[in-house]
This record gives C-alpha cells, sequence and structure tokens, in this order.
C-alpha cells in the first residue's frame, strides 16, 4: 500500500499549498466542510487529544503525560499517533491538527525549535501524515489557541488580538483581522522569550532572563520549592501538604492554597501577575492589540492572577492615562484552546480528504467497480478514515478507500 509520504507532492509544490491555505483563514473558516477533526495540544507536561466538531464543542477528549525531552522526537510521534488512532476507532476523523510548544516554520512543516521537547528541525507534519493518512496541519501551540479563542471563546469580535497562554513557559501569538500574524520565518508571538532581566534566570531556550522564568508555571514552582528548601516559616503550609517531598509541589497546588487563603501562595501569584502585567505593557507599546487573552494551565488562578497583572500593565502603559487601554480578559476556553483551535485549523485542509475521496469514488465508478457515493461535507460518513487501508471492491460492503490525500487540482 502506498503510504501519504509517496503520494503528496513536495517541496514547493507543498509550500505553495501551505502558503495558500494561510491566505485564505479568515475567508475560508465559515465555508470550511462541517466535519470532525482532532485537535492535539502538545506541552511540556501534557498530550491532549480531542476530536471537535464545526461548532467547537469537543466531542471526546484524552490526555496523556509528554515525554521526557530526553526521548527521541519518535517517542512523542507514537504517542500522537495512539491517541488519534484510538479516538479514530470511534469517531469519522477528516483531518488532524497539531498545536505544538515550539517554533514551527512557515510552511506550518517542522517543528524547528522546542525549548521543553527533543524537536530539532523535526519534519513532524510529513512523519504524521505518513502515518495517519489523513491531512494534518501543525502550528505554534499559542497559534492554535488563539485560534480558538478568536473562533469560539473570549476573542469572538476581536481585530487585533494578542494571546498569551501561561503554562511550562510563556506562549503567544498575534491574531489580526481574521489571520494569525506568523512573522516572515513563522516563528512571530514567540514574546515568552523577550528579555525582561538582563543576567536574570537561565532559560531552557538558552539565554537569561526570559519573561517566562518569571511569569509561567515553571516560575511559579519555582520560587515556591525554593521557599520551602529553605525551610521558610511562609512555606509551612505548604510543606505539610506535601509531607516534606518539596519535589512534589505544583502550580494547581499552589493555585488551590491561595484560593484557600494561604499568605505565601497568593504572595507568589501575585508576584506573577505584576511581571505578567509588565509584559503586556511592553507588548502593547509594540503592538497595540484591542484585547489580551490570557490561557494556558496557569490562568485557572483566575483573578489570584490577573488582577495583580490588569494593574501593573496599567502602571507600566507608555503614555498611560493618553491613550485607549487594551482588555485584558481571561481565556473562555480554558486549557481547551489549543486542542480546539488546532482542530478548528484542521478543517481548513479537510476539504482536501473530502475532495480526494470524491475524484476516488468517481475514478471507481467510471472503472465499472461501484456506483458514486458523494463525499460528505455536514458530518455524515464518508469512505476511508484514519489509518484505513484500500480494499478491493467486494461484495454489498464495498468501499472507495482513503484516495490520494493532499491533492490540490
Amino acid at each position: 500500500m502506498s503510504t501519504y509520504r509517496d503520494r503528496v507532492p513536495r517541496g514547493t509544490a507543498r509550500a505553495a499549498v501551505l502558503r495558500t491555505i494561510a491566505g485564505r483563514e479568515r475567508r475560508s473558516h465559515l465555508s470550511a466542510p462541517r466535519v470532525p477533526t482532532v485537535g492535539i495540544d502538545i506541552g511540556g507536561t501534557k498530550v491532549m487529544a480531542g476530536v471537535v466538531d464545526p461548532d467547537g464543542t469537543i466531542v471526546e477528549r484524552l490526555r496523556t503525560e509528554t515525554p521526557d525531552k530526553s526521548k527521541s522526537p519518535k517517542v512523542v510521534e507514537d504517542v500522537i499517533t495512539e491517541l488519534v488512532l484510538d479516538l479514530s476507532d470511534r469517531h469519522d476523523v477528516h483531518a488532524v491538527g497539531i498545536g505544538a510548544a515550539g517554533w514551527v516554520d512557515a510552511d506550518r512543516s517542522r517543528v524547528l525549535f522546542a525549548p521543553h521537547l527533543a524537536w530539532r528541525n523535526e519534519p513532524l507534519r510529513e512523519a504524521l501524515a505518513a502515518r495517519l493518512v489523513v491531512p494534518v496541519l501543525v502550528d505554534n501551540d499559542a497559534n492554535a489557541a488563539a485560534w480558538g479563542e478568536w473562533r469560539f471563546g473570549a476573542g469572538r469580535g476581536e481585530d487585533h488580538l494578542v494571546m498569551i497562554t501561561l503554562g511550562t513557559g510563556i506562549g503567544g501569538a498575534i491574531l489580526e483581522d481574521g489571520r494569525v500574524k506568523r512573522g516572515r520565518y513563522g516563528v512571530a508571538g514567540e514574546f515568552g522569550h523577550m528579555q525582561v532581566v538582563p543576567g536574570g534566570h537561565r532559560c531552557p531556550c538558552g539565554n537569561r532572563g526570559c519573561w517566562e522564568q518569571y511569569s509561567s508555571g515553571n516560575a511559579l514552582v519555582r520560587e515556591a520549592r525554593e521557599l520551602a528548601a529553605a525551610d521558610s516559616p511562609v512555606a509551612q503550609r505548604i510543606l505539610e501538604v506535601v509531607e516534606g517531598h518539596i519535589g512534589d509541589i505544583t502550580g494547581p497546588m499552589i493555585t488551590t492554597l491561595a484560593r484557600e487563603g494561604d499568605p505565601m501562595c497568593v504572595e507568589l501569584l501575585e508576584e506573577m501577575g505584576r511581571w505578567l502585567g509588565v509584559g503586556l505593557a511592553n507588548l502593547a507599546a509594540a503592538l497595540d492589540p484591542s484585547c489580551f487573552v490570557i490561557g494556558g494551565g496557569v490562568s485557572e488562578a483566575d483573578d489570584l492572577l490577573v488582577r495583580p497583572a490588569r494593574e501593573a500593565y496599567r502602571r507600566q502603559l507608555t503614555g498611560r492615562g493618553y491613550r485607549p487601554e487594551a482588555r485584558i480578559v481571561r481565556a473562555e476556553l480554558g486549557a481547551d484552546a489549543g486542542m480546539v483551535g488546532a482542530a478548528d485549523m484542521a478543517r481548513l485542509v479537510a476539504r482536501r480528504f473530502v475532495r480526494a475521496n470524491r475524484r476516488r469514488a468517481e475514478r471507481v465508478h467510471r472503472a465499472g467497480w461501484i456506483a458514486p457515493a458523494p463525499a460528505s461535507v455536514g458530518g455524515e460518513s464518508r469512505p476511508g478514515g484514519v489509518g484505513r487501508r484500500e480494499e478491493p471492491a467486494t461484495g454489498a460492503d464495498r468501499r472507495t478507500g482513503a484516495g490520494p490525500v493532499g491533492e490540490e487540482r
């Protein structure tokens, strides 16, 4: 059986197709096939996968831990493949969207660099498409989250939106007039690696003083563990919770204790919020958005984090008092924004799967093998599917197969 790798045109033709899709984002999302797709959100600690319908509703989700960064890239690909195949056993999947925590090239094909994973110039789209036999779209996880919030969440109606995702690190995305701004090389929006403290904490990216070293999940946990390791009086409550095992301190635990009123945890979140506000003010000076959407797992702290961020933003904003202030809101989709956005982006390329199956059915019909069955664009069943092999057309249960996925004629 030929694979997707064999059938898809390479090089310049493939890049041209992806650039065309990028240029059609604003106008084509309304006309994209209304079919189920899978969204994958790969972070530094977890991999989330879900089947998402055309209205942004998650039909089913799966979650597993992210393989250790010392593992080979294939290990992560194995995890993604297993999740997609598991979901495809119960759902009619037409395309897969990947939101990766790393720098993705302008063609949305390769992960150039992932600080928290072992990806270095990794051809992720090609590797996965060869195994899944449906169209695969790869983008930065923050870009996917911004798209999800613009389509279905807190960013609806906004023409100039900046998304900040607070998780293991800080991700960012820019969306203007309904289009994700990726930059010339595809790596725009890496706000987490702006230097805010010269000579500050070392960052996994190789530099010092990056913004995410002061306003991210890693920064929050690092500060709490340092206080606990010093046996600080303010850390006694969290030491009791972890029974002295400092390595068990986590971000969600800090948030929970802060909600219960623990002074140290409240103070840590407020400090993180202040650093968040400083970074937002810098971004406002450069980009002048109408809205900042704060997402990611750490945003679950809600007002414990967002309130001090708004206060610091107003104090640091250039021209404060003489210019409109961007709204700072929490993501409505929460930690699901990246998964939902990746699935919706994948719907833009799902039409290739639908067209390929239609052409396949027509060719088979002309050969006199089987009556044509129109491909679905409304969520009904269609021939073929993720990981399924083509079968000979025999008997009443004949199929047309997946066809040459990825063709554009």
